[in-house]
């Protein structure tokens, strides 16, 4: 298959199946999830569902998505979702991207812009910063699990994944996550030494989206991101780590919507 196709639950890109969330009616928006794939429940999705039609992949090697073989790259990924773009209805289509999928949606807006309309990049990982004895983007692997946990979120004695309380299924799943974020993204760590050149390249409205307390990636890492954008708008939301859609989900679409409406 050289297009895609919507299958039920699946979403169907050059033969691939990926796992997909659909919510809400209207015009599409594409959401490309972060370090683990969006919990069906998240209270944002129906939130954001208010003002539009979500589709949400789970991308190849996370949840339950099946990677093809040799797909490892972030190209793959690149180029997978610049195939989904096309499969999507409408004449255009907003890209949304948390994390590890807001580094993707940013390249995929940097490589091609005709199919979109907007972009919005929430906490996006993907570009350095500092010089190389600085780390601007928080080692989750090799940092202990109490100091990624206090690092993404404000408050991670109510949001944080309790992965006691999860069940054997649910593991899994993080298990497969973490091992595609890993595949994925390791070499170099969480970033494109290419990125911050071709950025400029991107032409349509962009709206990046941060938590005030986000400890993976600061909010100066993200000012430093917007710059890189032109006319991209930065908007701080308090009360929120890494995951602004988790803590805070009327605030983060309140946003959202506001700059899809304009």
């Amino acid at each position: 298959m050289t297009g895609g196709s919507a299958e039920g639950e699946r979403l169907v890109v050059h033969g691939i199946a990926l796992e997909v969330l659909r919510r809400g009616r209207g015009r599409p928006i594409l959401l490309l999830h972060g370090f683990d794939t969006i919990d069906p429940a998240a209270p944002f999705l129906d939130l954001l569902a208010r003002h539009a039609e979500v589709v949400a992949p789970s991308s190849p090697g996370f949840g339950n998505s099946p990677r093809p073989k040799d797909f490892d790259k972030v190209y793959d990924l690149v180029h997978l979702y610049l195939a989904a773009l096309d499969a999507l209805p409408g004449d255009k289509v907003t890209l949304v991207g948390f994390s590890f999928g807001g580094w993707l949606a940013a390249e995929v807006a940097a490589a091609c812009s005709h199919r979109l309309d907007k972009l919005v990049l929430v906490d996006p990982l993907g570009i350095k910063i500092s010089d190389r004895e600085t780390a601007d983007i928080l080692d989750i692997f090799n940092r202990s699990p109490e100091i990624v946990r206090r690092a993404a979120w404000h408050d991670p004695d109510h949001f944080a994944p309790d992965y006691n309380a999860m069940s054997d299924a649910a593991l899994v799943t993080c298990a497969r996550n973490r091992e595609a974020l890993c595949l994925y993204a390791w070499h170099p760590y969480m970033y494109n030494p290419q990125l911050p050149r071709w950025l400029g390249r991107i032409r349509v409205p962009t709206l990046l989206v941060w938590g005030a307390s986000d400890g993976v990636v600061t909010p100066d890492y993200g000012r430093a991101y917007s710059r890189l954008i032109p006319g991209s708008r930065f908007a701080l939301i308090e009360g929120a780590g890494h995951h602004p859609e988790i803590e805070q989900p009327a605030a983060f679409v309140e946003r959202v919507a506001a700059f899809l409406e304009e």
